[in-house]
């Protein structure tokens, strides 16, 4: 059973589905909309030059851009 990442057409949420058969009706789990798009998932790379698992800027901090976590940075 695959995970799927959709962006919600109603409130512009980013939200991770399991899906269980290709005739399952989604829904977005924030406001209850059926309009979800399918994204493209990336994955997540760890930051070496610290602790943290999130995105970084050039000065070391994290970027803290809306979707960072979910459906690639927008850095």
């Amino acid at each position: 059973m695959p995970l799927y990442e959709y962006e919600c057409k109603s409130c512009d949420q980013i939200v991770e589905l399991l899906v269980r058969t290709t005739g399952e009706k989604l829904a977005c789990p924030d406001c209850g909309s059926a309009g979800l798009d399918r994204v493209l998932s990336v994955t997540a790379s760890p930051n070496v030059r610290g602790n943290s698992s999130l995105p970084v800027t050039a000065g070391g901090e994290p970027c803290s851009m809306p979707r960072c976590c979910g459906g690639g940075c927008q850095m």
